[in-house]
């Protein structure tokens, strides 16, 4: 897990006991409550229809909750005028809503410049958000949405969404609209950029996979908004909590829990264990056991050497990872 210290301009957010029923009389969200701290990443997940973006609509009072409390800060988000709250959240969408007549510089900057911020100041902060998510503001600054492609258009949303430096950030399925190659390039980017913004986010998703790479913690969620559990991504696949959850996350949990899962190097054995050879595969103490596995496969020799620094610490066997994963 990332131990970054959270940014200062992070803030915590509580759910208490919210509940969304509609005129129509069907409830989305039925007695939700969860405390988020500052600096983490949580992602809402479930299957369609069990009120992921209705939470998130609720946050930042595109929609108004039936009953419960959303605390900001400790704050009741209800009190305040809600334009003034949205500009304090930073929102990102799946079709990422850039608009089409304006270049990506202004677009970046459309926020800073509702809060009232001087000319220079917008111009040096998009900039910054430009550069901060890999496009760099004289190539990409003056071009306009139609002229890049999905994946640069995702980017741009995030940095507008990150602009004016923003208390909490929501993101609704934000890489679902791309192809996989580059949403997990996306994936490793967002990564890349949480490291150094560390914000405080609540992240929408149907991609189990996606949840476990990029949360801090997983809320997992039935029909009508229901909690059924709210754990880190080891925890939810080591120990699902009922019944619900283990049908969720499906029959390959094992794998996944590989993925979030470090080496442990007590499981290491000598080398002379093995028919060792120096030019075998071999993983740093860094990596995961489910990359441990795939150089395992790879390598085809039943075993892979784990480096530290320029040392091998020792082997770990298929037999140890299968441990690992029946656990």
């Amino acid at each position: 897990m990332d131990r970054t210290p959270p940014s200062a301009g992070a803030a915590t957010i509580t759910l208490d006991g919210i509940r969304k029923q509609f005129d129509s009389g069907t409830v989305a969200v039925e007695g939700l409550s969860l405390d988020i701290g500052a600096g983490e990443l949580v992602a809402l997940i479930g299957p369609s229809g069990c009120g992921k973006s209705t939470i998130l609509r609720m946050i930042n009072r595109l929609i108004e909750p039936t009953s419960g409390q959303i605390l900001l800060d400790g704050q009741d988000i209800t009190k305040g005028n809600a334009v003034a709250l949205r500009r304090r959240i930073g929102y990102v969408i799946q079709n990422v809503g850039l608009l089409p007549h304006h270049k990506i510089e202004t677009d970046v900057g459309t926020v800073p410049r509702l809060l009232g911020w001087p000319k220079e100041r917008i111009k040096q902060r998009t900039a910054e958000m430009l550069e901060l998510v890999g496009l760099d503001q004289p190539t990409y600054g003056k071009r306009y949405p139609h002229e890049l492609s999905g994946g640069q258009r995702q980017r741009v949303g995030v940095a507008r969404a990150l602009a004016a430096d923003p208390v909490l950030l929501l993101m609704d399925e934000p890489f679902s609209a791309v192809d996989p190659i580059v949403r997990v390039r996306l994936q490793d980017e967002f990564l890349r950029l949480q490291r150094s913004v560390r914000k405080t986010i609540v992240m929408v998703t149907h991609d189990l996979d996606e949840a476990i790479r990029l949360a801090d913690r997983i809320a997992v969620l039935s029909q009508g908004g229901v909690l059924e559990q709210f754990a880190t991504p080891a925890e939810i696949l080591s120990k699902p909590a009922n019944a619900f959850v283990t049908e969720f996350i499906g029959s390959d949990r094992s794998i996944k829990l590989l993925s979030v899962t470090e080496i442990d190097m007590a499981r290491l054995k000598p080398t002379s264990s093995v028919d060792f050879t120096p030019d075998g595969p071999s993983v740093p103490s860094s990596a995961t056991m489910r990359e441990a596995l795939a150089a395992l496969l790879d390598g085809g020799t039943g075993w892979v050497a784990v480096t530290k620094g320029d040392n091998v610490a020792g082997v770990l066997t298929a037999a140890a990872i299968a441990e690992i994963a029946a656990a």
